[in-house]
Protein backbone atom coordinates (compact mmCIF):
# COMPACT_ATOMS: atom_id res chain seq x y z
CA UNK A 1 0.00 0.00 0.00
CA UNK A 2 1.25 3.55 -0.97
CA UNK A 3 1.26 5.95 1.93
CA UNK A 4 1.84 9.33 1.08
CA UNK A 5 0.23 13.32 2.53
CA UNK A 6 0.57 16.34 0.92
CA UNK A 7 1.43 18.91 3.86
CA UNK A 8 0.59 22.47 3.06
CA UNK A 9 3.19 24.90 5.09
CA UNK A 10 1.45 27.92 4.08
CA UNK A 11 -0.76 30.06 5.00
CA UNK A 12 -3.15 29.88 1.72
CA UNK A 13 -6.04 27.40 1.56
CA UNK A 14 -5.46 25.56 -1.74
CA UNK A 15 -8.39 23.61 -2.91
CA UNK A 16 -6.95 21.77 -5.90
CA UNK A 17 -4.71 19.53 -3.20
CA UNK A 18 -7.39 17.06 -2.90
CA UNK A 19 -7.73 16.51 -6.37
CA UNK A 20 -3.81 16.40 -6.77
CA UNK A 21 -4.07 13.53 -4.57
CA UNK A 22 -5.77 11.60 -7.23
CA UNK A 23 -3.88 12.43 -9.64
CA UNK A 24 -0.60 11.04 -7.76
CA UNK A 25 -2.45 8.03 -6.66
CA UNK A 26 -3.44 7.43 -10.49
CA UNK A 27 0.20 8.30 -11.09
CA UNK A 28 1.55 5.53 -9.07
CA UNK A 29 -0.98 2.80 -9.83
CA UNK A 30 -0.21 3.60 -13.74
CA UNK A 31 3.74 2.73 -12.73
CA UNK A 32 3.07 -0.27 -10.74
CA UNK A 33 4.18 0.95 -7.25
CA UNK A 34 2.31 -0.19 -4.67
CA UNK A 35 4.81 0.24 -1.80
CA UNK A 36 5.92 3.93 -1.70
CA UNK A 37 6.03 6.00 1.44
CA UNK A 38 6.54 9.71 0.57
CA UNK A 39 5.37 13.54 0.71
CA UNK A 40 4.59 16.25 -1.57
CA UNK A 41 5.53 19.63 0.85
CA UNK A 42 3.85 22.80 -0.16
CA UNK A 43 6.04 25.68 0.66
CA UNK A 44 6.89 29.67 0.51
CA UNK A 45 9.40 31.40 -1.55
CA UNK A 46 11.88 31.64 1.26
CA UNK A 47 11.57 27.90 2.03
CA UNK A 48 12.29 26.29 -1.44
CA UNK A 49 15.05 29.41 -1.43
CA UNK A 50 16.72 27.82 0.83
CA UNK A 51 16.64 24.31 0.02
CA UNK A 52 17.98 24.81 -3.11
CA UNK A 53 20.68 26.98 -1.65
CA UNK A 54 21.62 24.58 0.56
CA UNK A 55 21.14 21.54 -1.05
CA UNK A 56 21.89 22.37 -4.64
CA UNK A 57 24.33 25.60 -3.82
CA UNK A 58 21.88 27.32 -6.29
CA UNK A 59 20.80 30.70 -4.51
CA UNK A 60 17.00 31.07 -5.96
CA UNK A 61 13.97 30.31 -6.15
CA UNK A 62 12.07 27.19 -8.20
CA UNK A 63 9.18 25.69 -8.25
CA UNK A 64 9.82 21.94 -7.58
CA UNK A 65 12.61 20.08 -5.76
CA UNK A 66 12.68 16.26 -5.14
CA UNK A 67 15.20 14.32 -2.39
CA UNK A 68 15.05 11.17 -3.62
CA UNK A 69 16.17 8.68 -0.90
CA UNK A 70 17.11 6.04 -3.52
CA UNK A 71 19.53 8.15 -5.61
CA UNK A 72 22.42 5.67 -4.67
CA UNK A 73 23.07 1.98 -2.93
CA UNK A 74 23.19 3.05 0.48
CA UNK A 75 19.12 3.25 1.39
CA UNK A 76 17.98 0.09 3.64
CA UNK A 77 16.11 -2.21 1.23
CA UNK A 78 12.65 -3.03 2.77
CA UNK A 79 8.89 -3.92 2.52
CA UNK A 80 8.07 -0.53 1.79
CA UNK A 81 10.49 1.94 -0.67
CA UNK A 82 10.63 5.64 1.12
CA UNK A 83 11.01 7.55 -1.57
CA UNK A 84 11.94 11.28 -0.30
CA UNK A 85 10.33 13.94 -0.25
CA UNK A 86 8.80 16.26 -3.02
CA UNK A 87 8.74 20.33 -2.42
CA UNK A 88 6.39 22.63 -4.38
CA UNK A 89 6.75 26.33 -4.01
CA UNK A 90 2.92 27.39 -4.24
CA UNK A 91 4.10 30.93 -5.57
CA UNK A 92 5.82 29.55 -8.25
CA UNK A 93 3.09 27.32 -9.36
CA UNK A 94 0.64 30.38 -9.38
CA UNK A 95 2.68 32.44 -11.56
CA UNK A 96 3.92 29.41 -14.08
CA UNK A 97 0.03 28.05 -14.41
CA UNK A 98 -0.98 31.92 -15.28
CA UNK A 99 2.00 31.81 -17.59
CA UNK A 100 1.20 29.01 -19.54
CA UNK A 101 -2.44 30.02 -19.64
CA UNK A 102 -3.71 26.49 -17.85
CA UNK A 103 -5.05 25.83 -14.01
CA UNK A 104 -3.63 26.16 -10.94
CA UNK A 105 -4.42 22.21 -10.76
CA UNK A 106 -2.56 21.35 -14.15
CA UNK A 107 0.41 23.10 -12.62
CA UNK A 108 0.36 21.73 -9.16
CA UNK A 109 -0.66 18.27 -11.06
CA UNK A 110 2.50 18.34 -13.15
CA UNK A 111 4.86 19.24 -10.64
CA UNK A 112 3.90 16.70 -8.08
CA UNK A 113 4.14 14.07 -11.01
CA UNK A 114 7.55 15.81 -12.31
CA UNK A 115 8.65 15.24 -8.41
CA UNK A 116 7.62 11.69 -8.01
CA UNK A 117 8.92 10.72 -11.13
CA UNK A 118 11.93 12.26 -9.71
CA UNK A 119 12.03 10.02 -6.60
CA UNK A 120 10.98 6.95 -8.51
CA UNK A 121 15.00 7.29 -10.60
CA UNK A 122 13.39 8.99 -13.84
CA UNK A 123 15.18 12.35 -15.08
CA UNK A 124 15.87 14.36 -17.64
CA UNK A 125 19.90 14.63 -18.23
CA UNK A 126 19.62 13.66 -21.70
CA UNK A 127 17.28 14.50 -24.59
CA UNK A 128 16.89 10.70 -24.33
CA UNK A 129 15.61 10.67 -20.70
CA UNK A 130 13.95 14.09 -20.86
CA UNK A 131 11.65 12.57 -23.65
CA UNK A 132 10.39 9.42 -21.83
CA UNK A 133 10.19 11.42 -18.52
CA UNK A 134 8.15 13.89 -19.90
CA UNK A 135 5.72 12.06 -22.53
CA UNK A 136 5.29 9.80 -19.24
CA UNK A 137 4.19 13.01 -17.33
CA UNK A 138 2.00 13.74 -20.16
CA UNK A 139 0.27 10.23 -20.25
CA UNK A 140 -0.32 10.52 -16.84
CA UNK A 141 -1.89 13.94 -16.57
CA UNK A 142 -3.98 13.52 -19.98
CA UNK A 143 -5.38 10.19 -18.12
CA UNK A 144 -6.42 12.20 -15.63
CA UNK A 145 -8.06 14.48 -17.94
CA UNK A 146 -5.82 17.26 -16.67
CA UNK A 147 -5.27 19.44 -19.94
CA UNK A 148 -3.27 22.35 -21.00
Amino acid sequence: MNTFEIINETDEVIEELEEVKNVVLFALNYQKISNALFNIIIVDEEKIRELNKNYRNKDSVTDVISFALEDDNTFIKTDVRVLGDIYICIKRAREQAKEYGHSLLRELSFLSIHGLLHLLGYDHMTKEEEKVMFDLQEVILSECGIKR
